[in-house]
């Protein structure tokens, strides 16, 4: 699929090393060198896949002019500083979602990305699911006609990082991960949704976040938490469209179903995932010949004629892979910086709402934001 693409990897952490893995199935990609202030790790990561350079600093990296993008796995607040100072060396950025700690944070990566002519992809996995490729393509074949409102649903019964039983505090304080459910799995389903209507301007958003539930108090200690345990917002787009969120990291419910589309001629209905404990599959809604349809889709055969058909289509089996054929120059780089950026902007104005009490403005979420960026 391509001619040869050398990457480096910043942060081997648990994502960094996700990010690893799908890249040994991805052919013609050679990770070049690892990065992280933990030096033992660095190494021992190395060693296990294979790699033959490794850095505790990010700077002496981006100095080698055989690697011509790297990919950011760091804490949200570290994605722009490192991301910038990547751009301006001469490197396209992959960087794990979301795009940064703030609105602010994200625009001058943005803005850096364009300045210097580079690419700058964010990590949005569920761009590349079955089923929105399915709705895209249902969506773009107009059959669905005019749409005008969109459900965004994120769903765990107790799955708030570390308190729960898994991963650091990291997860847990805004020093280092600037908010809680909304930024960290809120964020892949609001993309999917925008990336769904077209990635439509925010005109103006209301919404709430909460943190009730009870957690062991040594773990609330340790954890230092700070964030949402859940958010819920309605945001107004360009053109009288709608989206309205939920995002549950905790919650005391059974499971929430899947996102939804709604549109003049026909309505589509995402797959609630395993976690929800909803057995529900990809539908499509419709009226035909004055009757309602109710239709299911076999996403698996679909997938499996599209890749036996369409050419480079193996480039949208993930995010990784999307990456690696976009740097190859197969294929144009879907617009994942600037839906990121968007999602930024809805969930800071989220918190802003909460902040204020009050439906705030995509204008004025935009001014009141702030750099959460640490220093690096």
């Amino acid at each position: 699929m391509n001619n040869g693409v050398r990457i480096g990897i910043i942060g081997v952490g648990q994502i960094g090393k996700m990010h690893l893995d799908r890249y040994q199935s991805i052919p013609g990609v050679e990770i070049v060198a690892v990065c992280d202030l933990n030096e033992a790790e660095a190494k021992k990561t190395a060693e296990v896949y294979g790699i033959d350079h490794v850095y505790t600093d990010f700077r002496e990296m981006l100095k080698r002019d055989d690697i011509m993008a790297v990919d950011v796995c760091l804490h949200n607040n570290f994605h722009a500083p490192v991301t910038i100072l990547a751009l301006e060396a001469g490197k396209h950025v992959y960087c794990e979602k979301p795009i940064a700690g703030s609105y602010a944070d994200g625009k001058a990566m943005y803005d850096k990305a364009v300045e210097t002519g580079k690419m700058l992809h964010i990590q949005l996995s569920t761009l590349y699911r079955p089923e929105t490729k399915a709705a895209k393509t249902l969506i773009d074949g107009g059959k669905l006609g005019r749409l005008y409102h969109a459900r965004s649903t994120g769903f765990r019964r107790r799955g708030r990082p570390f308190v729960d039983g898994y991963g650091t505090p990291y997860f847990t304080r805004k020093e280092t991960a600037a908010g809680g459910a909304l930024l960290d799995m809120g964020v892949y389903h609001i993309a999917q949704m925008l990336y769904l209507l077209g990635n439509p301007e925010v005109q103006s958003i209301s919404g709430k976040v909460y943190q009730e539930m009870d957690m062991l108090a040594d773990r609330r200690d340790q954890s230092g938490f700070d964030v949402e345990e859940l958010a819920v917002g309605l945001v107004k787009l360009k053109g009288g469209m709608t989206l309205d969120l939920i995002e549950a990291w905790s919650v005391h419910m059974g499971g929430f179903e899947g996102g939804s589309i709604m549109g003049s001629q026909g309505g589509i209905r995402l797959p609630a995932e395993v976690s929800r404990g909803i057995n529900q599959p990809f539908s499509y809604h419709s009226t035909v010949c004055d009757i309602d349809m109710d239709c299911m889709v076999d996403l698996d055969k679909m997938d499996l004629r599209w890749h036996r058909l369409r050419e480079n289509e193996s480039a949208y089996d993930s995010s990784q892979h999307h990456w690696v054929a976009a740097l190859a120059g197969d294929v144009p780089l879907l617009p994942t910086a600037d839906i990121a950026l968007r999602t930024m902007l809805i969930s800071e104005g989220i918190y802003l709402s909460d902040q204020l009490g009050q439906e705030v403005s995509a204008e004025e979420t935009a001014e009141r934001s702030i750099p959460r960026s640490v220093t690096v």
